[in-house]
């Protein structure tokens, strides 16, 4: 590392006291985010040995902290927020690059949904004084961001487009615990990896509540759409804290799943942490597949009608159906608007539109008897054509 990026010191309480001057607050709230906090930082100065990766990684956290000091501000001000009913919300989770996203996406297209949003996902908190129904100002600089980013980095966006304005992941809202999965490169590495799978969620669940609460206080919405793949990690806390939620479960070849993810967290980290392909992608494989086993194993014990399972192939043949399918197993009505906007967005949203995203299982150090091995229950139990 040279001597300029070491200069950037990961030093919790420097961070903490940065994060106040910058919000001019003080009120970080519950003491419950200090332990994720100290490893987070610990993670990113042991394995972000680049200049710019320490400096995308500091201002990261800067940003996680003052962001919560802003939202605990609006809690105060504001107590009614904690008081709005989060109802009946849709949940999609399962293996990532599973069909997820695109799943997501299309049911976002209902208007009776209410789907988090990317920029969302950025500034939960309000801003004091925005009259209703006028344009958050951020909003824009978040679309100007995204805009830039697809022009310099377009095979991420083969991968997964983002604006401010697509539906995004939940674990974008559970980094302001400063726990969780985050961009998904923080738990593949140590010692955060290791300190994420010993925890329990149950405070960043209440914790996600109150921002869904806080969201849904701005611009109110008829029921929640809401997708991460981290949910598998924690399904009896994401119970817990919405006792009506409904869970949409997708499935796909993990072949194709595991090869996927490894690629896209390979360029989340590129130019920031310098780990070989053939390093990251059994950590990655192992990550996935100990999130689907936890997952499961409390499913097992949970009422089988919240669930409902979606094969990424029939999706992709009949995605419509694969719609229909899903409403009429937790009792939803399409109405004529609601099936006109899902047909729009299918007709707008062709399969490949932003280009096809390239990948091979050999670049990962694993070969397709070592992922059929691991995911070999679970190719059984859901009969998971592995060709």
């Amino acid at each position: 590392m040279d001597e300029a990026a070491r200069a950037i010191a990961f030093d919790a309480n420097e961070m903490l006291e940065e994060a106040r001057t910058n919000a001019g607050l003080s009120n970080f709230g519950s003491n419950s985010f200090r332990e994720p906090l100290e490893a987070l930082v610990r993670t990113y100065d042991a394995n972000h040995t680049t200049l710019k990766g320490r400096k995308k990684a500091y201002r990261r956290v800067i940003g996680l902290l003052a962001t919560r000091l802003r939202i605990e501000e609006a809690l105060r001000v504001h107590p009614e927020i904690k008081q709005r009913p989060v109802r009946s919300p849709m949940v999609l989770t399962g293996m990532p690059r599973s069909g997820t996203s695109a799943l997501f996406n299309l049911l976002g297209a209902d208007p009776d949904a209410r789907p988090l949003l990317l920029w969302e996902t950025q500034f939960p908190d309000p801003v004091e004084g925005l009259e209703p129904g006028a344009k958050d100002p951020r909003h824009a600089a978040i679309e100007a961001y995204y805009e830039q980013s697809r022009e310099t980095n377009p095979e991420f966006t083969k991968i997964h487009f983002a604006s401010a304005d697509t539906p995004e992941e939940c674990v974008l809202l559970h980094a302001f615990t400063l726990n969780g999965v985050h961009h998904g490169t923080e738990v593949m590495l140590e010692p955060y990896a290791s300190w994420y799978r010993d925890q329990d969620l149950g405070e960043m669940y209440s914790y996600y509540k109150i921002l869904l609460q806080m969201l849904d206080w701005q611009r109110p919405g008829e029921r929640w759409l809401l997708k991460a793949p981290a949910h598998m990690w924690a399904i009896d806390k994401l119970i817990d804290t919405f006792p009506d939620v409904s869970v949409v479960w997708s499935h796909r070849n993990p072949l194709a799943c595991t090869a996927s993810i490894c690629s896209m967290t390979h360029l989340l980290m590129e130019d920031q942490v310098d780990m070989p392909k053939e390093v990251l992608g059994p950590i990655v494989m192992d990550f996935y597949a100990t999130s689907l086993e936890r997952g499961l194993a409390v499913r097992d014990q949970s009422d089988p009608a919240r669930f409902i399972d979606v094969n990424h192939d029939d999706f992709v043949g009949d995605s419509l159906g694969t719609v229909g399918r899903i409403y009429e197993h937790f009792g939803l009505p399409i109405g004529d608007d609601a099936a006109a906007s899902l047909k729009a967005h299918i007709e707008a949203n062709p399969k490949g539109r932003h280009g096809k995203h390239e990948y091979n299982l050999d670049d990962w150090g694993l070969t397709a008897d070592d992922v059929a091995k691991r995911f070999e229950p679970y190719v059984e139990r859901f009969e998971i054509e592995m060709g």
